[in-house]
């Protein structure tokens, strides 16, 4: 086990699949203590079980993002339970593309709300118990959309930007705590994602762009490499892709 990851308590959104899911079952691996937020709280009860199961220590708390209260609970119950919050991956993210003349007002609204404001509601939660502790590791999940647009991707591309603009933001500003910052901003990865598009020529196109995808678990090993620097070593920023993928 990783002696920069064992016992370490890491909070993760959107846990219940894809890249927090994968990123849960590494961290867990290694010897971390894990907190798993998400909406759907079978599937998060049920990861939190198999990890207790194979050893490690996990507890999952049912959380939208969205709620500015929801996320407090999540971070609160953490550092009730572990007695402190020494990383949090903020992972949960939509993709709902569309041309922006189908002015699917409603879509962009959620994804506003979920890519942006839960990130920002993340950093709110766990930042007055990093600066009291003076150490801590926040890690927002962005996109290869991040940093490059296409048609059909503009707001969620827009949010994605945003994630990094708030991180590197963030990563100025916490110098004097202690604090490290990481941007994660994985290509096609195998996950629920995609399946969040309505618009059929869209999805189509996002599709085959997936026909690259690698697994999860490339993200879970991105992020586990992040947190097991050594303290004094901040990895800021980490775009990765599919060998084979052009966008």
């Amino acid at each position: 086990m990783s002696s920069e990851i064992k016992g370490k308590v890491i909070v993760i959104t959107g846990a219940s699949s894809g890249l927090g899911e994968a990123a849960a079952r590494l961290l867990s691996a290694k010897g971390a203590r894990i907190v798993l937020g998400a909406r759907r709280a079978e599937r998060i009860e049920s990861l939190a079980k198999e990890l207790i199961a194979q050893g490690g220590e996990a507890i999952a708390v049912t959380t939208d993002v969205v709620s500015r209260e929801e996320m407090d609970a999540l971070v609160n119950a953490a550092v009730t339970k572990f007695g402190r919050i020494d990383v949090l991956i903020n992972n949960a993210g939509l993709m709902p593309n569309s041309p922006l003349e189908m002015l699917k007002v409603e879509d962009w609204d959620r994804m506003i709300d979920v890519n942006l404001r839960g990130v920002l509601y993340g950093i709110a939660s766990v930042l007055p118990h990093m600066k009291a502790q003076k150490s801590g590791h926040i890690i927002n999940v962005s996109s290869v959309s991040g940093h490059k647009v296409s048609p059909g991707t503009a707001v969620y591309a827009a949010t994605k930007h945003g994630v990094r603009i708030i991180s590197e933001g963030l990563r100025q500003e916490v110098k004097p705590y202690n604090i490290r910052t990481t941007i994660v901003s994985p290509g096609a990865v195998a996950t629920e994602l995609p399946d969040s598009i309505t618009e059929a020529d869209i999805a189509a196109s996002v599709k085959e762009i997936y026909k690259t995808a690698i697994p999860a678990e490339s993200f879970a090993r991105v992020v586990a490499f992040a947190i097991e620097q050594p303290e004094e070593v901040d990895i800021n920023e980490i775009l990765f892709r599919p060998t084979a993928q052009e966008y």
